[in-house]
């Protein structure tokens, strides 16, 4: 399954940038994230950052180790996750313009297992819908989270 959602936002890279890659207060931006553990600080760059993320999926508590495998401040990063049978990328990448920023967010899964692959063919139109839906929630609450930020720069100018 390969998803890709665009947004655009109005506020300069930096600003989108911070929200984005603020994971531990991520909790506060994204409405569907519950909780956020931080298992490995990565280094300077934040490559190799390791999380446990708990959010709602299908209206239940879903839990799943995330980290960054690739990233160029302030361009994309790209993150991981390994999940019962199936490996998940996505990246987010930015590109500004004269009136904000458009941030991309592409999302990848694919299956290992015969059991993943399986559930796939069962219910992954399911899965992909309800993916599609929660991806645009999340870059609806990051919008509102960097238009806040850049406004309230804005105004301590």
């Amino acid at each position: 399954m390969n998803i890709s959602l665009p947004i655009h936002i109005a506020a300069d890279r930096e600003t989108v940038w911070d929200i984005i890659t603020d994971i531990p207060r991520s909790i506060f931006t994204i409405s569907a994230i519950e909780k956020i553990e931080v298992l490995e600080q990565g280094n300077a760059n934040l490559l190799g950052f390791k999380w446990r993320e708990t959010r709602t999926m299908f209206g239940k508590e879903a839990t799943e180790v995330m980290w960054i495998t690739d990233i160029e401040k302030p361009h994309f990063y790209t993150t991981r996750a390994e999940s019962h049978g199936a490996v998940y990328t996505s990246k987010f990448e930015l590109q500004e313009n004269d009136s904000g920023t458009l941030l991309t967010m592409s999302f990848q899964g694919t299956s290992n297992s015969v059991a993943a692959k399986l559930m796939n063919i069962l219910m992954g139109w399911m899965f992909k819908k309800a993916t599609i839906n929660g991806l645009k929630q999340d870059l609806e609450d990051i919008k509102t989270a960097a238009e806040k930020a850049a406004g309230s720069k804005a105004d301590s100018r």
